[in-house]
């Protein structure tokens, strides 16, 4: 490892585009370190990405949710240190046969990927823990995978509407070990942006077991 890319900072408004995988055998080399992203597709995963790395067109935006069927992996100024993109799900007007296919991938990435140091579950405030979200939920808590949940489009909601909704999901997830921070999250007012980044700082620099 190059060590004056070791000793940056880490930036994420440096993230770039690194390649698309339809298939584990298709992701970059398993080392280093990796967060990835999931999330029902009409969330605002890639909205909350692009927030995220100040890039607004980094991961795509559709009007069509579900629009993105592959893995998408983005590198970081730092070696090693990437954001991965999971396909979107449960929103996607495509046939069953596809929707099996994504999640047969999906769960290849999360069982047998040995550098992912955590998932980011991008859930809708207005509409937190589907059944999608309970599924990752309970999948995290299964395989002692540390797990941050954004609770995106809070700027949908007052204040107060969007700090009861919050209270309910933590009441909800205070059972599971797993989850490691939850964050009131608006990618268009940039709320949680911040707190975001320093939960992904720790699990990206942290040294490996």
């Amino acid at each position: 490892m190059d060590p004056e890319l070791s000793s940056k900072p880490l930036s994420f408004n440096s993230a770039r585009f690194l390649i698309s995988a339809s298939r584990l055998d298709e992701c970059p080399p398993d080392s280093g370190a990796e967060v990835a992203f999931a999330g029902r597709s009409n969330a605002g995963k890639s909205s909350a990405l692009n927030a995220i790395t100040a890039n607004g067109k980094l991961a795509r935006t559709s009007k069509t949710p579900g629009r993105t069927r592959l893995i998408n992996f983005f590198t970081l100024n730092r070696e090693g240190c990437r954001l991965v993109d999971l396909p979107g799900y449960g929103y996607a007007k495509v046939s069953r046969d596809m929707k099996d296919d994504w999640q047969q991938h999906l769960g290849h990435y999360l069982n047998d990927r040995r550098c992912l140091r955590g998932l980011v579950l991008v859930m809708d405030i207005r509409h937190p823990l589907t059944d999608f979200d309970q599924m990752m939920v309970n999948w995290c808590e299964h395989n002692n995978l540390a797990l941050m949940i954004l609770a995106t489009k809070a700027d949908k909601l007052k204040f107060g509407q969007a700090k009861t909704a919050m209270l309910g999901i933590a009441k909800q997830l205070k059972e599971f070990s797993c989850v490691q921070h939850l964050i009131m999250f608006s990618a268009t007012s940039k709320r949680g942006v911040d707190d975001c980044r320093e939960a992904l700082s720790d699990w990206l620099e942290a040294p490996a077991d």
